[in-house]
């Protein structure tokens, strides 16, 4: 399913196959958490500006349509008229981020919505029941995402226990992709890895959930208040320890230049919500760093967001037509910048990818930095 095409030093350059098309990776995975992309961008802009994979949520859709709606209405790919890959996260960061009261027990935890207050109980099993309504290409494993500052025995009981559900997650999705009324008997199995900024659990994690023949492996519990030498010296010792034949994905990560790092580590799939969150209130990326639209300096300003960007706020308005559009409140300001970024995004990817077949990723990535710094 995962095929290296070309390495240069950790940075590889792979193609991973699904049954909704193959993923050019690195890739970065544009984030619609409840089947839509906050900003106003539609499936049909996410082909135009080089979208590959969709990420939604399985515990939002779960509070809202609810995941049987979704299965009977065809699963999330004909829901959201969306035919490329779509991973969907396992709920569990929002569970422990979002339900504010809960109660962790080996079954799984209880919780409130934090929509309307009703009791739910997720656990390994519902999680991969839920992601097997919704039908995604890729399902992530239930694991608990404890504080990057949560003490080493709270750590190491929490890591036991995160490796424990993934054996139950691996076993329920065998019996799930196994039922005659499965919309996609295909569906693939990420494992994720925790341990904080313990290099020590994450290593014995990290060896421990590999031997479980994954279809792919996550790093969790990252870009959570740990410094940015702290995430890379995590990378550093973890992924070598992941299965070199697998994808590896660093979730929640991040900014350009976290991209960029993390690559050089060997890390191919990344998601964040920065660039349409950011968009959405005017911030947007260049080659050059971020702008702030909302600057009176470019109340005038008739240039794009970024000189020979093809995206289609570029290709047509100024900044200055967009800044009065944010500043007056149209949600057509907010939706551009949104496309803006997201085109960013995924077109360095894109050059990401070339600079590692060409075998110059090394030269790529310290331009790129120090230009992204100037």
């Amino acid at each position: 399913m995962f095929e290296i095409i070309k390495k240069d030093g950790r940075a590889k350059r792979g193609r991973f196959h699904t049954v909704h098309g193959t993923v050019e990776t690195p890739v970065f995975m544009n984030v619609g958490t409840a089947a839509a992309i906050k900003g106003a961008v539609s499936t049909m802009d996410l082909k135009e500006i080089g979208t590959q994979v969709e990420l939604s949520n399985t515990y939002h859709l779960h509070v809202r349509p609810g995941d049987e709606v979704i299965k009977k209405l065809g699963g999330l790919h004909r829901f959201m008229v969306w035919d490329r890959p779509i991973l969907t996260d396992s709920g569990g960061f929002q569970v422990f981020s979002l339900a504010g009261l809960r109660k962790i027990r080996e079954e799984g935890v209880n919780f409130h919505s934090h929509v309307d207050g009703r009791k739910i109980f997720m656990g390994p099993e519902e999680s991969m029941q839920i992601q097997s309504n919704l039908a995604s290409t890729i399902a992530m494993a239930f694991d608990e995402c404890p504080s990057s500052v949560a003490s080493r025995d709270y750590m190491e009981d929490s890591v036991a226990r995160t490796a424990r559900w993934l054996r139950r997650c691996k076993k329920e999705m065998e019996r799930l992709n196994s039922l005659p009324d499965t919309i996609n008997p295909h569906q693939m199995l990420f494992g994720i890895n925790q341990g904080g900024i313990y290099e020590d659990i994450r290593i014995a994690h990290a060896q421990e959930i590999a031997e479980l023949n994954l279809d792919g492996y996550a790093v969790g519990g990252l870009a959570v208040g740990e410094s940015h030498e702290e995430m890379y010296r995590i990378l550093d010792v973890t992924v070598p320890c992941l299965p070199a034949d697998k994808p590896v994905y660093l979730m929640g990560v991040g900014t350009p230049a976290n991209i960029l790092e993390a690559v050089d580590r060997g890390v191919d799939f990344f998601d964040c919500v920065y660039p349409s969150r950011n968009g959405r209130h005017g911030h947007v990326y260049t080659r050059y760093g971020k702008l702030n639209l909302l600057n009176a300096r470019y109340e005038l300003d008739e240039k794009p967001i970024e000189e020979g960007c093809q995206c289609p706020a570029c290709r047509h308005y100024s900044r200055a037509y967009i800044r009065h559009l944010l500043k007056a409140k149209e949600m057509l300001g907010m939706r551009l910048c949104v496309l803006h970024n997201l085109y960013f995004y995924n077109h360095l990817m894109e050059d990401i990818r070339t600079a590692i077949e060409e075998n110059r990723y090394q030269d790529f990535k310290k331009e790129w930095l120090a230009d992204l710094q100037a």
